[in-house]
């Protein structure tokens, strides 16, 4: 027999049986309605039962840490002027994901500091679903960046020598730890969205003939831009697809201890708009470009950089640093272009005095919370790993931390105040889930709200910054819960305000799922809806 013609048959007798029940069903809740409306006249119908609030919990003492607290009741009550107020009908930006950078460094450590089975464990944890993190972005390096062992480019020759047809264009520096790496992640979260950023051309691509310092001759942006392209294309022969490309990390910022390139925004509106762009464009899946990719102080470059209608149309969103400024930026820019997108693609940690009591409240309320209420769709750490003397790394910074921490004598892994601030968002909020409305009542008690649109489930993330215990008061509709945060604290609460809905829409899935024909097209996230 036809296996389709089997699989067909199977499909309409499985259509029969669920309608026959489905119609049982109704028939049954129409006698039951009866019996319900007579018994209705003797005693008043019982209310619904409520959900229980999902709670997790972190403190800057450390002495809980992304901890599993008992439920929290909810109840039907009467609006307050103290209430955060959850309006799931008020949608703002679709979540791409979160985090971090397989740097050089970060790579090295996996591979050379992990054996076989506790590098899968990490990996597992790093980005497997829950438990794990669950984290769903990648930033990579193109060439060498201070957190590398040894300074290179991808198209490296002796001085003087010069190749603008990229002959000598190859990833061979990558294959033996980050390609591998980055494999195994993939291999452990498919959906992985991977942004890619260059330090420095190469050197013979400058005015300073060397990978520090200097600027992009303009003679050779059109082989800097198929330089770029030529990394997209080398990367998807090995099955790790490019995501985003960013032009050039901290364009406006020339170290002097590690790769670099200053570059204007003149320089990069140009070549976006007459190389990058038009290359990029031809290609499908096209690879997204980022602009600026460097500190919230400066608003004005990706402004002007967007200015330019050439380079503005094949713009698709604006990347962040942390380092200096505020978020409220993002914002700024987001009303000045509501269609490009905002993400946030470095931001590091590290043993630095500001940091002598930990780093969880700064990152989970200044990064993450502040980040995403101004309109980031994904946040990015710097070093996925670094080891206990802040490297490998040559320059650069000399106290910056991972997520985690690995030994390099012992493999043993060390998990900061980071991975917890990015943890009480990751683990809970899925790429495609959506910010909603929810207010703040108390600028030391911030909040920030999503909506899961698979399966109707509410998150609730929020920071107490206060030196003391506080009450938060939460209502989505009439229905409510108040829960006491501890002093200085992370919460992340989850629930779904109807679950029959939930059950209704799974089923949904399944049977759409069942009729779907094989080998359907791959989805994405989706667009950022506006207010």
């Amino acid at each position: 027999m036809d296996e389709r013609k089997g699989v067909s048959g199977w499909v309409a007798l499985a259509s029969i049986a669920l309608i026959t029940f489905l119609a049982l069903a109704s028939l049954d809740v129409a006698r039951r309605g009866q019996s319900a409306e007579a018994a209705s006249r003797a005693s008043p119908a019982p209310r619904p039962a409520l959900p229980a609030v999902q709670l997790w919990l972190s403190t800057a003492d450390r002495r809980l840490r992304l901890a599993r607290q008992p439920d929290v009741p909810m109840a039907e009550r009467e609006p307050l002027p103290d209430d955060v107020v959850v309006d799931v009908h008020q949608t703002y930006q679709s979540i791409v994901g979160f985090g971090a950078a397989l740097t050089d460094s970060s790579a090295w450590l996996l591979r050379n500091r992990l054996d076989d089975r506790q590098r899968g464990a990490l990996l597992q944890e790093l980005f497997g679903p829950p438990p794990g993190l669950h984290l769903n972005m990648l930033r990579l390096t193109i060439g060498a960046s201070d957190f590398s062992l040894q300074p290179y480019t991808l198209d490296d020759l002796p001085a003087g020598q010069t190749d603008p047809a990229l002959a000598h264009f190859n990833i061979a520096p990558n294959t033996r730890d980050v390609i591998p790496a980055v494999r195994e992640a993939l291999s452990v979260n498919p959906q992985l969205r991977i942004v890619a950023s260059s330090w420095s051309p190469p050197a013979w691509m400058k005015t300073s003939a060397n990978l520090i310092g200097g600027e992009l001759l303009e003679e050779y942006e059109s082989a800097y831009a198929d330089y770029l392209v030529k990394y997209v294309d080398a990367y998807r022969g090995y099955g790790i697809p490019i995501f985003a490309l960013t032009l050039q990390n901290e364009p406006n910022f020339v170290p002097v201890t590690y790769p670099g390139t200053e570059m204007s925004a003149v320089t990069r509106a140009r070549l976006i708009g007459q190389y990058l762009g038009p290359a990029l464009a031809r290609r499908s899946p096209r690879t997204l470009i980022l602009e600026w990719d460097h500190n919230w102080d400066e608003p004005n470059q990706p402004l002007d950089v967007l200015a330019d209608p050439d380079a503005a149309r094949y713009v698709d969103g604006v990347a962040w640093h942390c380092y200096r400024g505020t978020p409220s930026v993002q914002s700024d820019v987001h009303r000045v272009h509501p269609r490009k997108d905002v993400y946030i693609t470095e931001c590091s940690g590290g043993d630095w005095e500001s940091a002598r009591h930990g780093e969880l409240m700064w990152f989970a309320r200044d990064l993450l919370l502040a980040g995403i209420r101004h309109w980031a769709r994904g946040v990015v750490y710097w070093n996925l790993a670094l080891d206990e003397q802040h490297g490998p790394h040559f320059g650069g910074c000399d106290l910056c931390k991972g997520l985690v921490t690995i030994d390099s004598r012992t493999g043993e892994v060390s998990r900061n105040d980071e991975y917890y601030a990015f943890a009480h968002f990751s683990r809970f909020v899925p790429p495609g889930a959506v910010r909603v409305g929810s207010s703040e009542t108390d600028k030391e008690l911030n909040n920030v709200a999503f909506l899961d649109p698979a399966d109707g489930s509410v998150i609730l993330v929020a920071v107490n910054g206060h030196a003391e215990a506080r009450r938060i008061s939460v209502r989505l509709d009439r229905a409510g819960f108040e829960y006491l945060l501890p002093a200085q604290s992370v919460a992340t609460f989850v629930w779904n305000p109807d679950p029959l809905g939930a059950w209704l829409r799974r089923a949904l899935r399944w049977w759409q799922g069942l009729r779907a024909p094989p080998g359907g097209a791959q989805g994405t996230a989706p667009d950022a809806p506006q207010p």
